[in-house]
């Protein structure tokens, strides 16, 4: 399997457990008798966990290589696919969940690290761009897949279809040629002494946390895409996947987009346009209160074309604060980008606002509004720091 093909597939891990399921989640309320809340948690859960083994992840592929740990996280993610099929309550669901997301975070951290280990420069840029054109094609066919299983078979059969998926990755990675980089020694504590390390480092901590908050408006909305499209608008699960879909395809092309503009262009000048437009998209939805499907799914798909622009650039000007410890970096980034979404999926779930596209925009507005002027900020003080 090519290199860039298995990074996007790890890289896609996140999206192939979590959007194919989504349609399930009213079955599964139904079933088991349970509110959105408490079937949410099995989302949460996940994303919680998913988050905090990344930063177990990445340090121990700095110090044992990115391919043994690659290749017991995927196994470990296959088990907990096979115990998600097999659930019979919501409390089995979200602990097997909790091993999914364990299997899970080995490939979304190591995703990273090895474009960095694999890639440098520009190129690194304009594949992680072609990756973002690629990975948004998961939302776009998978909650259809979902909601397809979800009509003719069984919702167990998503977990089932997402463990056959992961065999792909294990082919790949028991294939992958061990990278080529320098790697860390010493045990527990000198995976804490790398993370100190990092959090001093004052422009990686900064973009990080700067970026990681422009997508909650996105991942709010993933939460809640299928109690507003099926619940509130009362469509049909497969018609449910056609709208989600769009918001992806949304995503695919903003990524596209950005592949192309950052030949030539200044990367600087595309985020900030990004987050104009990501700004823009959320007023919108505060206006239209996504009153309608088609109120809804407009300033929506903006929100997603603009996060899909921003991320790759994004991602690209993280890691090219750290030259050491890459895989705890990139891991520790995806923690942040992982650990906010979760938060603003379990605020999405309660019946705080107004209404739930009301707290997407409003999530959407300060996730534009607080990047853009620490972007400015940093920018000007890396200028005159290189004078």
């Amino acid at each position: 399997m090519p290199n860039f093909l298995l990074l996007t597939l790890l890289a896609a891990f996140p999206a192939l457990s979590t959007d194919m399921y989504l349609p399930a989640i009213p079955t599964l309320q139904e079933i088991w008798n349970i509110s959105l809340p408490e079937a949410n948690l099995s989302l949460v859960v996940y994303f919680g966990t998913f988050s905090l083994l990344l930063l177990v992840h990445g340090p121990l592929s700095d110090r044992y290589g990115r391919k043994p740990v690659l290749r017991w996280g995927i196994l470990l993610f296959i088990v907990g696919c096979l115990l998600c099929a097999s659930a019979g309550s919501i409390t089995m669901l979200v602990l097997a969940r909790m091993v999914q997301a364990t299997g899970a975070a080995a490939a979304s951290a190591l995703s990273l690290a090895l474009a960095k280990d694999l890639y440098e420069g520009q190129e690194r840029q304009k594949i992680l761009a072609y990756i973002g054109v690629i990975i948004p094609l998961c939302p776009m066919v998978a909650p259809m897949l979902g909601g397809f299983m979800l009509k003719y078979l069984s919702w167990r059969w998503i977990f089932i279809c997402q463990g056959t998926l992961a065999l792909a990755g294990l082919y790949g990675a028991l294939r992958l040629k061990e990278p080529e980089f320098e790697r860390t020694r010493g045990g527990i504590l000198s995976v804490a002494q790398r993370y100190v390390v990092l959090l001093k480092n004052r422009s990686y901590i900064s973009y990080t946390l700067a970026f990681c908050i422009m997508p909650a408006g996105f991942f709010s909305f993933v939460a809640a895409s299928s109690n507003i499209y099926i619940v509130g608008f009362g469509m049909s699960a497969e018609t449910y996947g056609l709208y989600f879909g769009f918001n992806a395809l949304c995503m695919m092309i903003g990524s596209l987009l950005c592949s192309r503009l950052c030949v030539g262009h200044s990367t600087y000048a595309i985020l900030l346009f990004s987050l104009v437009g990501l700004l823009a998209g959320g007023v919108g939805m505060l206006v239209t209160g996504g009153a309608t499907p088609m109120l809804f799914l407009v300033p929506m798909g903006a929100i997603s074309f603009f996060v899909g622009l921003s991320r790759p650039i994004s991602m690209n000007i993280v890691l090219e604060q750290v030259e050491k410890d890459v895989g705890a970096a990139s891991a520790l980034v995806t923690f942040a980008f992982f650990l906010l979404g979760a938060i603003a999926m379990e605020l999405i779930s309660f019946d705080w606002w107004p209404s739930k596209a009301m707290f997407i925009g409003m999530l959407s507005v300060i996730g534009s509004a607080l990047p853009f002027v620490a972007v400015v900020y940093l920018h000007r003080q890396q200028k005159r720091s290189a004078r």
